[in-house]
């Protein structure tokens, strides 16, 4: 097998500490299904001390997320902070600018900023990868990206969300109204 991928994520919230927990016991299904290991480099959050559900001990600590995406040693810088602005914003724009890969799960930061995000990455030559802020993590992208790569689409329509999805169904299975559903 080749060299490890090399990631760094900021972000030790939910997703991100479950981002840690299925690379590290699954690492040996993503390395064959991936054709390399990855491998978590580096890790920033607010709050060090916060008890998490994974062992972050053995990766670099960086109290600065957007200094991480600058030093770290890593391929992948993955933003999972949050926002349109600010600290998720700046990451995002260095990581590109020191020739890193980027997934993001942000949604308000894809809305808010993805094209200009995309034109960096394009002349970065790095990837943007962002289908984890889209329908709820349905591989929808990749789909029309190569599934349907030799179909003419011109418009997509539904509610590509998992949080309206949930709050609609359950509108709809209950009878309660938007401001109930929490």
């Amino acid at each position: 097998m080749s060299e490890p991928l090399k990631v760094a994520i900021a972000g030790l919230g939910t997703v991100g500490v479950g981002t840690i927990q299925v690379l590290t016991s699954h690492a040996d299904q993503v390395a064959a299904r991936c054709g390399r290991p990855i491998q978590i480099t580096a890790v920033s959050a607010r709050n060090r001390q916060k008890e998490r559900e994974a062992d972050i001990s053995s990766y670099a600590w960086f109290n600065d997320p957007v200094a991480m995406a600058k030093e770290a040693d890593a391929d992948v810088i993955v933003e999972l902070i949050g926002g349109s602005t600010g600290t998720a914003l700046d990451l995002t724009r260095e990581a590109l600018a020191a020739g890193r890969h980027v997934v993001t799960a942000n949604k308000a930061l894809i809305a808010e900023a993805g094209a200009g995000l995309a034109v960096a990455a394009e002349a970065s030559g790095k990837a943007l990868a962002y289908e984890a802020a889209v329908a709820g993590g349905i591989p929808i992208i990749k789909a029309l990206r190569e599934g349907l790569a030799g179909n003419s689409v011109s418009r997509v329509l539904g509610i590509l969300n998992g949080t309206c999805n949930y709050i609609l169904s359950t509108m709809d299975e209950t009878g309660r109204d938007f401001d109930d559903v929490p």
